[in-house]
């Protein structure tokens, strides 16, 4: 808590990256959890911010979504709600801003009572902490939530499945990019990269998608492969990121090799 409460006042850069796809399953919120906790590992001071209503990565961090009474939603929906308020520290000099089950009806709200889409972006950069990463989970939809996180963002990483219908997906988030750059509601929002995850190296279609994404995506594909790997599956259930419960894992690994190539940036 104390080394990301200690630097509040100053310049500072923060890199905003929303972890995106439309398609289900691809890794979205274990690569939040993963690589957030590789950034820290790193000292990096690191916000992460969970907009999907299934509170996957809250839950991940030990909340429960059904009964937080600060998160994502109270940031989207109250006055005056600001980043310290809602947010979780952790020792690993992580935090969290929890979601809710109450972000399955915002979408609603906010069509309704046609509050702007910059809300989260605004609270964001109003924060007085000096969050070197800010990572935020998105639901595997193309819904208002995915819109306000890209309108948020600085950058997206869209994780993608080493599976056959992977394109499909990356061209719906694509083209969702371009829509919110396009449409001036964040003109500057680029994509970081598309990250090959669960990538068996047993199977030889595997190889054969992550070649056709450096093809098709040149120089927009992530170095590093997420390989598939059982411990991932298996950490949460002892209440762990695969980073924690298994760090010489290639799993782990490949998430710090991810890590580092932000760093890099």
């Amino acid at each position: 808590m104390d080394r990301i409460l200690k630097h509040t006042i100053g310049y500072f850069m923060t890199r905003i990256l929303a972890i995106a796809n439309q398609k289900g399953g691809v890794g979205k919120t274990t690569t939040a959890l993963n690589l957030g906790m590789a950034l820290s590992q790193m000292q990096r001071r690191v916000l992460m911010v969970d907009l999907d209503p299934q509170g996957g990565l809250t839950v991940f961090m030990g909340l429960d979504p059904y009964h937080t009474e600060r998160s994502s939603y109270s940031l989207l929906m109250y006055d005056g709600m600001t980043v310290t308020r809602a947010m979780r520290p952790f020792s690993t000099g992580l935090a969290l801003i929890p979601g809710s089950i109450d972000l399955a009806t915002a979408a609603v709200k906010i069509i309704q009572e046609q509050q702007p889409l910059d809300r989260l972006r605004e609270v964001l950069r109003s924060s007085r902490i000096n969050f070197d990463y800010i990572l935020i989970d998105t639901p595997p939809s193309l819904d208002v939530m995915t819109a306000i996180s890209l309108v948020a963002a600085d950058e997206v990483i869209i994780p993608a499945q080493c599976h056959y219908l992977a394109m499909l997906g990356i061209r719906a988030i694509k083209d969702t990019i371009d829509r919110v750059r396009d449409g001036m509601r964040n003109p500057a929002l680029k994509l970081r990269g598309v990250l090959p995850t669960m990538y068996d190296s047993q199977a030889d279609y595997a190889q054969t998608v992550v070649d056709e994404l450096r093809a098709v995506l040149p120089g927009q594909v992530f170095q590093t492969v997420i390989p598939y790997d059982v411990r991932v599956l298996d950490a949460p259930h002892r209440g762990r990121a695969v980073i924690e419960d298994a760090p010489n894992s290639p799993a782990a690994l490949a998430y710090r090799a991810l890590a580092e190539e932000l760093l890099a940036d």
